[in-house]
């Protein structure tokens, strides 16, 4: 049975999953990156970016569990591109490049209809203007015997924990304090929505949680 998935979620240890006032210079936000350091370096992200070697280890194996298993994904708008408002041309294709590394269906949530783009590797962009119940049907009849990954940001995590759309959630709890930025549990009652902890691991750069339904 297909399950709706968030894997390899990163946030700071007061609950931020991006930093403020992101930009084409600063995707994830002003000291976003900071967030990403578990997965920066390991064997999975290294195959990614098209790098050899990295480090093997569970940072390693969440990293990996986080990008298999998926037949379709599901992205909010601004994990797209920085880009508000009507589209103002074709250009922009997101931040990835020609390959970019879904490699399956993935449909982005926005207010603004654009055609789909077919990219390298297998990835196609659909726009869904709809809403979130609409883009998880079309994700789930994508995506077939495999699972759907809720992607991010952080709005569009939430919005699914809140409508009761996800079965499990995998977070990487970085060893940082943002302070300030896009924060995912305020006013969201995980134990009301049926969440229990199910995995903990702690390594060098991050704990990683996994809850699940």
């Amino acid at each position: 049975m297909t399950k709706v998935r968030v894997g390899g979620f990163s946030l700071s240890i007061d609950g931020f999953g991006a930093g403020p006032e992101q930009s084409l210079t600063d995707p994830l936000g002003k000291r976003g990156e900071e967030l990403h350091q578990w997965i920066l370096g390991t064997k999975t992200f290294h195959e990614i970016i098209g790098k050899p070697d990295g480090a093997t280890g569970p940072d390693d194996d969440y990293a990996a569990r986080s990008m298999s298993g998926f037949g379709a994904f599901i992205l909010g708008r601004n994990m797209f591109g920085p880009i508000r408002g009507e589209w103002p041309d074709d250009v922009w294709k997101g931040w990835w490049g020609n390959n970019p590394p879904y490699h399956a269906p993935t449909f982005v949530l926005t207010h603004h209809s654009r055609d789909p783009i077919v990219m390298e590797g297998g990835t196609t962009f659909f726009f869904i203007t709809e809403g979130i119940e609409t883009a998880l049907e079309q994700a789930k009849a994508a995506a077939g015997n495999d699972d759907v990954k809720i992607g991010g940001g952080v709005s569009t995590v939430r919005q699914y924990l809140q409508a009761g759309l996800i079965d499990e959630l995998h977070l990487a709890i970085s060893p940082i304090v943002l302070g300030i930025g896009e924060a995912m549990f305020t006013g969201i009652d995980l134990p009301r929505l049926g969440f229990n902890l199910t995995e903990r691991i702690v390594t060098e750069h991050a704990t990683h949680i996994v809850l699940a339904r």
